[in-house]
């Protein structure tokens, strides 16, 4: 990891310390977890941690944080299994924290429910980036007062509630942030990396796996038919 910045560059959250979003950091590595926990904690956050996945499990309950930085490999539960768990039970935005960028890793983050990952070792700087972008796609959008309807798709930007033929269908952040930005323009073809920078922030020319595993997320609670692949360009909401 780089040095991290001075005190006096650093963004707080508010005057209140308490009002500062909490970090959980799930990771069996010691050196890594204390430096990362020292890194956030200067730039305003607070943090807990967990030294594996258990002990994570239990920390999650207890502190209802507000994001999760989670290690893959971790002894006692690994950290697929736990991001699994509480994916099924919550919206917590999970970011991965692994040691291989063109692994399987990544993908299975993914798959498990992820909203983004990170590479070790890391810059503090791209770690509280991506912290920072998962805050802002979990804080609710700006209302639009409308509602976009496909098909028996029925998207209610106002309160941010979706139906597929009257049924709710719940989504992550993430997940709503992208079909909102599909749902803009039904019938256009959307670029990869349009959609990597506007839902995740990241700049062209990222990870567009990311795109790809949340596109089949977001298939398998819509319908995989009501969103169109164009090969080699990026994907469209069926009108």
């Amino acid at each position: 990891m780089t040095p991290v910045p001075p005190r006096s560059t650093l963004t707080a959250f508010g005057a209140d310390p308490a009002d500062a979003p909490v970090i959980l950091i799930v990771e069996d590595d010691a050196v890594i977890r204390e430096a990362t926990a020292m890194t956030l904690e200067r730039y305003g956050f607070q943090v807990r941690t967990a030294t594996d996945g258990l002990t994570g499990r239990t920390a999650y309950r207890s502190e209802k944080p507000d994001v999760v930085l989670l290690d893959v490999m971790m002894p006692f539960l690994d950290g697929l299994s736990l991001c699994r768990e509480i994916r099924a039970v919550a919206t917590t935005p999970i970011v991965m924290l692994t040691a291989r960028a063109d692994g399987i890793d990544v993908v299975q983050g993914l798959e498990a429910g992820a909203d983004d990952y990170v590479t070790k070792p890391f810059d503090p700087m791209v770690l509280v980036a991506r912290i920072r972008a998962v805050l802002r796609r979990a804080a609710p959008p700006t209302p639009a007062h409308e509602v976009t309807t496909v098909g028996d798709l029925r998207i209610d930007h106002d309160a941010l509630e979706v139906t597929v033929a009257g049924r709710p269908v719940e989504l992550t952040p993430t997940e709503l942030r992208l079909l909102l930005e599909l749902s803009e323009a039904p019938g256009i073809v959307i670029s990869r990396d349009a959609l990597l920078e506007r839902v995740w922030d990241y700049p062209a020319g990222g990870d567009t796996r990311v795109v790809d595993v949340h596109v089949q997320r977001l298939r398998a609670k819509i319908g995989k038919e009501r969103i169109d692949t164009v090969r080699g360009f990026g994907y469209k909401l069926v009108r």
